[in-house]
């Protein structure tokens, strides 16, 4: 059975809205959920973001790519209120994020997760669960107070996080401590955690870095999983072979700018994606050499 024969009805939409989409930097989408203008932060005299336009489809698996340095981590820094920028402005869901505070934006459903994992080590997987939820009635001291205004939510709360700890296997590491967790289960719990807050826009920060091989097609699973849900990902990633296996378009960045748009197939013959991205590689398929 096929790839096109096995895509899922969310995956065959989304590519279809970007078919009509020109393979070129800064292409508007037919409806983009994140939007950014002239987005520019500078280090020194270094230039580490220079994003001039930027559209992210709504409901679609979207890769950023780029050699080291080229930028990828801090935009999406800049983007989800984890560092400021020095000009520029972006939108997300139609509203203006220029100010937004990181707990704002998860509130109204942008979550990202981080290349080095956030867990917190010294509280078990299922107390880092309990804490993605959003709007507890707890977290107010007067509501702690008195048990009937804080009990039911809690337990709701604690019935949603099992289901996602089942989902993502890891409910049989529900009492122990993140601390004790591996690499790539602390992967999958930060994802977990994530969705605790119901979000619309998924970003995830190398979600394959330090993951072994056995963890990668299941990871793979999950960020279809959240496409097919109704949610949109973007992700940043090096291992080329789960950005063509997942994405329905990729973005690439070199030396703070975006330098081409397309699909996995269109970017992997990019001759500008070829020279800034592979160097020595020049003049062959991005992907000709992946094992």
């Amino acid at each position: 059975m096929d790839a096109e024969t096995t895509m899922s009805p969310a995956a065959r939409m989304a590519r279809e809205a970007l078919a009509t989409c020109a393979a070129s930097p800064g292409v508007a989408k037919p409806d983009p959920i994140l939007v950014a203008d002239s987005v520019r932060r500078k280090f020194g005299g270094i230039t580490a973001v220079d994003v001039d336009h930027l559209e992210v489809q709504r409901g679609s698996i979207t890769a950023l790519i780029g050699p080291n340095g080229a930028g990828k981590t801090t935009l999406f820094n800049l983007l989800t209120g984890f560092d400021s920028v020095d000009e520029g402005r972006w939108s997300f869901d139609g509203r203006s994020m220029g100010r937004a505070a990181p707990h704002r934006m998860a509130k109204l459903g942008m979550v990202r997760t981080f290349q080095l994992t956030k867990s917190l080590t010294k509280l078990s997987v299922i107390e880092n669960m309990r804490l993605g939820a959003t709007e507890q009635i707890g977290e107010k001291w007067w509501n702690g107070l008195i048990d009937a205004r804080w009990r039911k939510q809690e337990a709701a709360i604690t019935e949603r996080a099992e289901e996602l700890l089942e989902r993502f296997k890891l409910s049989h590491m529900r009492d122990e401590y993140a601390g004790a967790l591996s690499g790539g289960q602390r992967k999958l719990l930060e994802m977990a955690r994530a969705l605790m807050t119901n979000p619309i826009l998924v970003m995830l920060d190398e979600p394959m870095a330090g993951v072994n091989p056995a963890l990668k097609q299941s990871l793979n699973e999950h960020i279809r999983g959240l496409r097919d849900e109704g949610m949109t990902v973007l992700f940043v990633e090096h291992d080329m072979d789960m950005v063509h296996d997942i994405s329905d378009w990729v973005v690439v960045m070199a030396e703070g700018r975006v330098i081409a748009e397309g699909t996995p197939d269109a970017i992997s013959s990019n001759p500008a994606v070829i020279d800034a991205y592979l160097g020595a590689h020049q003049g062959r398929s991005l992907l000709e050499d992946q094992p």
